[in-house]
């Protein structure tokens, strides 16, 4: 049977199966989203969540079709000139590019791919900028911004509104909301599930500064807009339809999660890290595109390879094992691995051992 170690969508988590088939059973996929049965299964997965990912209580959660419909809607609702971006990979890139296709003024302070920001105190946000766009894990490159960054950047930019991608990193990343204005992610990564579903975290400030912006006339979209989530949100609904499914199983998977305790969960990530340094540091034929080890991701495991990644990963493949390849500039000589809570310290030594003996 395969293994998949692709870094989005990845493989599916264990438990899923089992949640899946009580949804089934349960006829979630046919019931209202207006109905009482939807708004136990709102509230409960945002209650798990909550638990999970240490959310503030005045921070919610509103479900989207993806992570990159958040992008537009965030920056339509929050942004009437300017957004600042941390640009250093193919996501975080898109995502400031959005902010120019929307006719905003988007500012960025960029590295190259593969690089981290060395000191995140020293860029220079203009005063003006009303949200600052960061991706604490940026998929395309496997590099973080440590959290205790984000902190620092909120705390010196109190003006502007911070949001954060969390999309392949949550809910390993521990994310300070009591510093965080909004935060998203999607499902079909480190939580394990198929794609269909993003869920987003929104703040009081968040709401307050898109309700000033609708009252100067400002254009936030016709229908997913931060004020019809809000009002919908207070009777435990969605303005549309939504993957009620999706929503359901990942409540369980949250609760599943929490019972397993977020920090064994952290603990194994790193177990799972530490195996991928070791291995990167044991085998010359690929290295990580930088040294600095508080910017390499726990989550996604970035290597350029001195074979032909094409070749490694039909090998990998033919031994039952996918991995991901590289993505944007690195695309032709790179790998991708991710390490998430489906797979198990035991998976990650196999994988690992299946891999040494095919690039060496």
């Amino acid at each position: 049977m395969q293994q998949f170690f692709t870094v989005g969508p990845s493989q599916l988590h264990p438990q899923y199966e089992l949640f899946w088939q009580e949804s089934y059973r349960n006829q979630v996929g046919s019931i209202s989203h207006r109905s009482q049965q939807f708004r136990d299964i709102y509230r409960f997965t945002e209650e798990q969540l909550r638990i999970l990912l240490s959310l503030t209580p005045e921070h919610r959660v509103y479900f989207t079709p993806s992570a990159t419909e958040i992008w537009e809607r965030m920056l339509l609702n929050v942004v009437e000139n300017t957004s600042f971006h941390l640009v250093n990979g193919a996501f975080s890139k898109r995502f400031y590019e959005f902010s120019g296709l929307l006719g905003k003024q988007n500012l960025c302070y960029e590295v190259p791919q593969g690089q981290g920001f060395d000191d995140v105190a020293q860029i220079e946000i203009p005063s003006s900028v009303e949200l600052i766009c960061t991706t604490q894990n940026e998929t395309s490159s496997g590099i973080q911004i440590p959290t205790e960054d984000l902190i620092l950047l909120k705390d010196r930019h109190p003006q502007s509104l911070i949001c954060t991608d969390i999309v392949s990193s949550a809910p390993y990343a521990a994310v300070n909301f009591e510093k965080m204005d909004m935060a998203f992610f999607s499902v079909q990564k480190a939580f394990g599930l198929p794609p269909g579903l993003g869920v987003w975290i929104v703040n009081d400030a968040s709401l307050k500064k898109a309700a000033h912006l609708k009252q100067k006339g400002i254009l936030q979209g016709a229908h997913h807009t931060l004020e019809s989530f809000e009002k919908n949100h207070l009777n435990w609904e969605t303005p549309s339809t939504p993957n009620v499914m999706a929503i359901d199983v990942l409540g369980k998977m949250a609760a599943y999660m929490n019972r397993m305790g977020i920090d064994q969960i952290r603990k194994d990530t790193e177990v799972k890290f530490e195996m991928l340094k070791h291995f990167e540091a044991s085998h010359p034929g690929v290295r990580y595109t930088t040294n600095h080890v508080a910017h390499l991701s726990r989550t996604v495991c970035v290597w350029t390879c001195e074979k032909n990644p094409k070749d490694i990963l039909e090998k990998m493949k033919a031994r039952q094992y996918l991995l991901a390849g590289g993505y944007g500039v690195g695309k032709a000589e790179q790998i991708r691995i991710a390490n998430f809570p489906s797979s198990t310290v035991q998976d990650m030594e196999k994988m690992l051992q299946c891999l040494s003996e095919v690039i060496s």
